[in-house]
């Protein structure tokens, strides 16, 4: 094995970046092997979501030389895969976080000195520019300098394949091959953005386009353009984040950007983030200043975007106490909207949700005679499943997952912060006229479809080793599976890790099996159904269980109970030593 003071010469030998190379020579100097290992041993794994970590030196962090290293492997893989490479050329973009620009212009250097077109975003974008660009400028594939949510030490490298989805297997594995193949840094020269001929400012041949399709796809029959003046007033906060340009000029080419009042505390980029302890709108308090400020100006509704804006979230002040939608609730309403607007046949029309979303969808489609279709966990499916719709002549509209990610095919085939205010703004306002607000619109569909109620949560776990213990212990409750969780019984068990359904003939499943990865889902008696997965980017267990009902609070008794049975049964966290979130 290689000893620990060889990468760090190793490292030392290949960095040129004066604020990296300094940190590791003062952890040689500091005898400081422990962290070294961490920094060193372990290289940053590169997968379907790209690249994302801390911002330290190091070949398991993110920073310059990881940075070209990725870029000089994949402009390596696009020359091999895609015809007319040279040509099509690569966008690329950056969000506002720290060292975003300088990654971004290393990234533009590696496919330079390979003489490959880059099309250059010339501003911080929010992310789902650079898939539209992708497909508008017909380029062969697309970087994201971003670490959407994450904290402010952390940053990542998003990649796009030329379809404008997230890349897939193989080509995740190829480019992590091709990666390996290309570690020697060749160009540190930042100075051909503003210095070669093959770097082409595209900001302004994209950013135009991808507003008329905002409108085209959340406004697709022209109602908004005929309702004249509207009753409509709504916060929207940016989380420190780029999204604050992107969505005015979008509400705006809608008609709806002077409804808008900006949380300004929150309103501009900052890479520190200093109002919140994680800018993720989903987590608890993150909305607190953005409802500070609605309340100052007797606003009852508020939208809120991660830094990146690819995420969405939404709040309503309903008697005197703020509701934030869940994830799940904000795509069923959505979801609902697209349908009512829809006015092709029914059987054309596809949405789509991953397995972890709620089963709400599902039951829409049944009743309402429209194709649903469940995927894995990630929009890198949802994208490219969506376009395999399309192909075999569906009309793919929308998708959601439960992390707040909404995706509105007319625009991007990817997350969208922009493009689901939009349309949300513009149901909004479609709803005004029945006298309905988003929350009681909500409660009409329970009604309707049944109330659907959650217990998401996730558990700690030490390490992949713990993880993988603890799922293999609940194999072992039963055989071929666990008949029973506390007083109900398991009618279904898919186990994604294994490749095992017991509801196929066969008992393979129809969604892809992944044997890296913890994956066990469950339906149980009582009308309730439960996945559970170890994260693929934390150190978590995470529960995402459902139970429908006639009323809410026995949908939530139900997925609360289940959630006790889950924790006392079968993770045990005092056995294995989880931590309750």
């Amino acid at each position: 094995m290689t000893s620990i003071k060889d990468l760090a010469d190793e490292w030392l030998r290949i960095d040129q970046d004066s604020i990296t190379k300094d940190e590791i020579q003062t952890l040689v100097a500091q005898d400081q092997n422990e962290e070294l290992e961490k920094r060193l041993r372990t290289r940053i794994a590169f997968g379907t979501a790209g690249l994302r970590a801390r911002m330290e030196a190091g070949f398991s962090r993110m920073n310059c030389v990881t940075v070209i290293q990725a870029s000089q492997g994949l402009a390596a893989y696009l020359l091999k895969s895609v015809p007319d490479m040279k040509h099509k050329g690569v966008v690329i973009g950056r969000d506002a976080r720290h060292n975003s620009k300088k990654f971004a212009k290393l990234t533009a250097a590696a496919f330079v000195e390979k003489d490959i077109k880059v099309w250059w975003f010339e501003e911080p974008t929010h992310t789902p520019l650079v898939p539209f660009g992708v497909r508008e400028l017909h380029a062969a594939a697309g970087v994201m300098i971003t670490a959407s949510h994450n904290p402010a030490s952390d940053n990542g490298y998003k990649v796009y394949w030329g379809n404008g989805c997230q890349i897939i297997p193989p080509h995740d594995r190829g480019i992590a091959q091709s990666i390996l193949e290309n570690l020697e840094p060749i160009s540190w020269d930042t100075s051909v953005v503003s210095g070669s001929l093959l770097v082409e400012g595209a900001l302004g041949l994209v950013e135009d386009a991808y507003y008329r399709a905002v409108c085209a796809a959340a406004d697709p029959n022209g109602h908004l353009a005929k309702a004249g003046d509207l009753h409509l007033k709504y916060a929207y906060t940016a989380m420190h984040g780029v999204g604050l340009r992107y969505m005015e000029k979008a509400l705006a080419a809608l008609g709806l950007g002077r409804y808008m009042q900006v949380v300004e505390e929150q309103a501009h980029p900052d890479p520190n983030f200093p109002s919140v302890k994680f800018p993720n709108p989903e987590e608890k308090g993150a909305l607190d200043v953005a409802m500070s400020s609605a309340d100052r100006h007797s606003i009852s509704l508020i939208l809120a975007s991660d830094p990146d804006a690819d995420r969405l979230a939404v709040a309503e002040k309903v008697d005197g106490k703020w509701h934030q939608f869940t994830g799940n609730q904000l795509g069923i309403l959505l979801a609902s909207h697209v349908l009512d607007t829809y006015i092709k046949p029914r059987d054309k029309l596809a949405m789509l949700a991953s397995t972890v979303s709620s089963r709400m969808l599902g039951v829409m489609a049944e009743k309402e005679g429209f194709h649903f279709v469940e995927t894995l966990t990630g929009f890198k499916w949802m994208g490219n499943i969506a376009l395999d719709l399309d192909e075999a002549g569906y009309d793919s509209r929308f998708a959601f997952e439960e992390a707040i990610g909404y995706m509105i095919p007319g625009v991007v085939h990817d997350k969208d912060a922009v493009a689901a205010a939009a349309t949300f703004l513009t149901a909004v306002v479609r709803w005004q006229k029945d006298g309905l607000t988003p929350f009681h619109k909500l409660h009409k569909l329970y009604e309707k479809y049944g109330h659907f109620e959650d217990a998401n949560t996730y558990v700690i776990s030490r390490s992949p080793a713990v993880t993988e213990q603890v799922f293999n212990a609940v194999r072992a409750l039963g055989a071929p599976y666990p008949k029973t969780l506390g007083k109900r019984k398991v009618h279904r068990w898919r186990d994604l890790t294994k490749g095992w359904d017991s509801a196929t003939n066969d008992h393979k499943p129809v969604l892809p099996a992944d044997k890296t990865s913890q994956m066990i889902t469950c339906e149980l008696e009582g009308d309730v159904r439960f996945t559970v997965r170890g994260s693929g980017t934390e150190p978590k267990i995470k529960f995402y269980i459902e139970c429908k009902a006639h009323s809410r609070d026995k949908a939530k008794k139900g997925a609360d109970e289940v959630l006790a049975d889950l924790l006392k049964e079968w993770f045990k966290p005092e056995k294995y030593g989880l931590v309750l979130a």
